[in-house]
């Protein structure tokens, strides 16, 4: 197992806010790719390699010149302030290891459908899972020089409604996947405000509804 730890020193005790961000997507849609690109400490990789006892139950279409393969997670760590930090997952992409993603799933404040535009079948399942969690997304299509689709058709072939945010990116440029990451975090921004706006966000933003008097909030 090609595994990896932090060459940087240990995280402070003052970031005490951790935040969780899940990569998913197909299998060889470049995740720990993505993990590795934007990652601020050497990422956390199970990475494994491929054998000929996996060709009877891997699914290998379009990635036959894969060699190796997620078998747990990826994890890499993004400082946000001196008392935020980021975590980032990446799931595993291959079936066999699905029954993983529900545990990554826990506690996530959002995800990223990382999406190869020539295997689009493939990411069905990831946005599926997400949907079943109540998990806000957004679809990030990994530049892999395949046939070029417009926005609508592949809105159409995910079954992605308009208000989920689709961007296109490198997965092997930092900028370019800092960029997907912080389109995520001005989504679920814009729903939270929208929830809020709602009579039942500020019934539960009321100082009754938390407990508290007018009086102990002045």
């Amino acid at each position: 197992m090609d595994s990896a730890t932090s060459d940087h020193a240990a995280l402070g005790a003052t970031a005490d806010n951790g935040l969780k961000i899940v990569v998913v997507g197909g299998f060889g849609v470049g995740k720990t790719t993505m993990v590795r690109s934007v990652s601020e400490i050497r990422p956390l990789s199970t990475e494994e390699t491929m054998t000929r006892a996996g060709e009877a139950v891997d699914h290998l279409d379009g990635v036959q010149s894969k060699a190796s393969t997620t078998v747990a997670f990826d994890f890499g760590r993004i400082t946000l302030d001196e008392r935020s930090v980021l975590y980032l997952f990446g799931a595993p992409g291959q079936e066999r290891f699905w029954f993983l993603w529900d545990r990554l799933f826990s506690g996530t404040l959002g995800a990223v459908v990382l999406v190869d535009t020539r295997r689009l079948a493939d990411s069905w399942y990831a946005i599926d899972r997400l949907e079943h969690h109540g998990t806000p997304f957004i679809v990030a299509c990994n530049d892999f020089g395949g046939p070029l689709h417009t926005e609508q058709q592949i809105r159409d072939a995910l079954d992605l409604s308009e208000d989920v945010p689709l961007v296109e990116c490198d997965a092997r440029d930092r900028s370019s996947s800092k960029y997907v990451l912080i389109t995520l975090v001005e989504h679920l921004h814009a729903l939270s405000a929208a929830r809020a706006r709602t009579p039942e966000g500020a019934l539960a933003g009321a100082p009754e509804a938390a407990g508290r008097t007018p009086e102990t909030t002045s």
